[in-house]
């Protein structure tokens, strides 16, 4: 049996916190909630409005639910495989793996789960898509890894 490194556990256990938390919350807005309900957060900034998506971002791909449940798995499994096979990492690279593994099995828990993604969090002063902490994870994995890829790496000549 195969001893994980350090690098993978911490990017293990950061993306189980995200699924903890995605999970939590989406679990209280169930129970507390009404959906379409608009509950104030954080007032003219963010509100609580419980809705369900059966698609992916942005609501593409309406409907879709088995079909995205693969592809969560896919991007999950995916993920793993390459972290149980990859060096130490660049300290953003490990944060968005962890945090895209994470968002991807919060959102893919869902549609296995419930055959919809639960959506809560609704930005009040722009028209945009009502999303859930596993969504933020996926977007800030974009970010974190779009930083690990604009640092320079590599030797040191000299």
């Amino acid at each position: 049996m195969r001893v994980l490194r350090g690098h993978q556990v911490r990017v293990l256990v950061l993306a189980a916190v995200v699924v903890g938390l995605d999970q939590f919350t989406k679990a209280l807005a169930l129970q507390h909630m009404n959906p379409g309900e608009a509950l104030p957060l954080l007032p003219g900034l963010l509100q609580r409005r419980l809705v369900f998506n059966t698609g992916a971002a942005f609501s593409l791909f309406t409907a879709a639910t088995p079909l995205l449940g693969v592809v969560s798995l896919l991007v999950a499994l995916g993920l793993v495989i390459w972290l149980l096979r990859s060096g130490p990492l660049r300290f953003w690279q490990g944060l968005g793996v962890a945090v895209l593994l994470g968002g991807a099995i919060g959102n893919g828990l869902d549609r296995w789960r419930l055959g919809t993604v639960v959506d809560f969090i609704e930005l009040v002063p722009v028209q945009f898509p009502i999303f859930n902490v596993a969504d933020v994870a996926i977007n800030l994995a974009v970010l974190f890894l779009l930083l690990d890829l604009l640092r320079p790496h590599g030797t040191h000549q000299g």
